[in-house]
């Protein structure tokens, strides 16, 4: 890992309900010596990419990401783009549903969207960054990845986040095929235990994976009618994503089986 790729890692720990870290948080999160990562937060700091409390002198986020995340959405205004898409999707099957893009080997939520028609619902974190191999809407994005990026993901240790979170490359590899057959893949609590979801992929320019659009759902709720329901209105919403972003969404996935929402038989390869 490279110096300014360490220092830019230090971004990645901020959170909903972590919203300012001091430095020996930063120290006991990263494992890293104390002299090295205040010097990264003091560069960072000097750029604008953090400010520090003037009282606590605990770090947060900076005005820097405001001015980039703006000119990024100016320029390529993927919210704008795929808001209406997420709120459609959502409302059309009375549930949560989010859209992510890729970031390297994992993926970055930026938008979501839930009726809010039940009384159980999933909680869905804005800024939790999803990993491949666990959720639905990862191993979509994953199924149509560069070659190189999917071999390493399935040669590396496959973190576990529950106890039904996939560990073996070969379930992974039967997952990803999954996906490529039929353009969606069915998960139940291998992120979140008490949820299941369902994952499309998105595509971008050159035809290329950028993300993906995900539904999840109480796994209370979630019987093979509904969550085969929302796999065939995934696809489309897909494809709409897909369009808007400049990309084509491929024609050729096999139809879904009648039985393809049992959680059965979708998690026979886990």
């Amino acid at each position: 890992m490279g110096t300014i790729t360490k220092a830019l890692d230090l971004l990645g720990f901020f959170a909903r309900d972590r919203a300012e870290i001091g430095l020996g948080e930063f120290v006991r999160l990263t494992g890293r010596d104390k002299a090295t990562v205040h010097r990264h937060l003091t560069e960072l700091a000097e750029n604008g990419f953090l400010e520090q409390h003037p009282e606590t002198r605990a770090y947060r986020l900076g005005p820097a990401l405001l001015r980039l995340s703006a000119l990024r959405e100016t320029l390529f205004p993927v919210r704008k783009l795929l808001q209406p898409i997420v709120f459609d999707l959502s409302e059309a099957v009375g549930e949560l549903a989010h859209a992510s893009l890729l970031q390297g080997e994992v993926l970055s939520p930026v938008i979501h969207a839930d009726p809010s028609l039940h009384g159980v619902l999933v909680h869905f974190d804005i800024a939790e960054m999803l990993p491949l191999h666990a959720t639905s809407s990862g191993i979509a994005a994953l199924a149509f990845c560069a070659e190189d990026t999917r071999a390493k993901v399935l040669t590396r240790p496959l973190s576990k986040f529950t106890d039904q979170t996939i560990s073996d490359p070969a379930a992974l590899k039967a997952k990803i095929e999954q996906v490529q057959r039929f353009g969606v893949v069915s998960m139940s609590g291998t992120f979140d235990e008490g949820v299941t979801s369902v994952g499309a992929p998105v595509f971008g320019e050159g035809e290329r994976v950028v993300g993906s659009l995900a539904v999840a759902v109480p796994t209370v709720r979630a019987n093979p009618e509904k969550l085969r329901d929302i796999a065939q209105r995934l696809l489309v919403e897909a494809s709409h994503a897909s369009t808007a972003l400049g990309g084509v969404f491929p024609r050729s996935f096999d139809t879904l089986p009648p039985d393809w929402g049992d959680k059965t038989l979708a998690q026979q390869v886990i």
